[in-house]
């Protein structure tokens, strides 16, 4: 118990920006209407399953549109 006691403050601040990634890829996926590779599913199945960084970080890199 004490080990975790000793990473929480580098573990809070590393799941907030990962659940402000994750929001904002959501969000993201659920406005817009085009994609370079893949559909509006393939998109939200591989952002949650993948949800520690992987799956945003791929999304903004191989499935955003630009506009």
């Amino acid at each position: 118990m004490d080990k975790i006691m000793e990473f929480l403050p580098f573990l809070i601040p590393l799941l907030i920006v990962e659940f402000a990634l994750l929001g904002y890829t959501l969000y993201h996926i659920l406005t817009h209407n085009t994609y370079k590779r893949g559909n509006r599913t393939f998109w939200l199945v591989i952002t949650i399953v993948l949800m520690n960084f992987v799956g945003p970080i791929l999304y903004f890199l191989l499935g955003r549109e630009d506009a």
